[in-house]
């Protein structure tokens, strides 16, 4: 379904706007972890939401198999199997960290804001135009022919980040156990 140009920046706002805001107050100063998670899980969807908005429908999907599904899975699974609840997580949450968490928040946010108002990347800018995305045979097309040549090193990064999360995760759950 195409929205009007206005529409679609008053929805790509309204989404952006309340994935902010289960950012900041669910996420960064959320006490329980799995409330934590759970809000991480509702801004993945509003991500979602914009990349639909944006006629980005295979990215609209992905980020919420693959994100809101997959990854928020492994979270939840970390966070359970290291019981960390609000009595064990000490987490040092003064009041000067939930403000230079907030601070870094809505820093992040307004730096979002203004590279999208001011900024000069625009998909006619690298000749990724709706008509040329079609005719190269659609948008997951085009996005694995650039993921896979031009961006093979940031993709094997990610890669290898998510890998050290993990052997992190498990080497953590594994000395709380021993401790046990």
């Amino acid at each position: 379904m195409e929205l009007a140009t206005g529409a679609t920046d008053i929805f790509f706002y309204i989404f952006s706007g309340v994935g902010f805001l289960f950012a900041l107050f669910g996420v960064v100063l959320g006490k329980n972890p799995i409330s934590c998670a759970f809000s991480l899980v509702l801004m993945f969807f509003c991500i979602s939401a914009d990349f639909a908005l944006l006629q980005a429908h295979f990215l609209a999907a992905v980020q919420i198999l693959v994100y809101a599904g997959a990854i928020m899975v492994l979270f939840v699974f970390v966070i359970m199997l290291l019981n960390a609840d609000t009595k064990n997580l000490d987490l040092g949450r003064s009041k000067v960290f939930q403000a230079g968490a907030a601070f870094l928040c809505l820093g992040l946010f307004a730096m979002f804001v203004w590279s999208i108002r001011h900024g000069t990347g625009s998909p006619k800018d690298v000749g990724l135009t709706p008509e040329k995305v079609l005719s190269s045979g659609g948008n997951l097309r085009v996005i694995s022919e650039l993921m896979f040549s031009d961006y093979i090193l940031p993709f094997e990064l990610t890669s290898i980040l998510l890998l050290v999360g993990i052997v992190g995760s498990v080497a953590l759950a594994k000395r709380k156990m021993e401790h046990k």
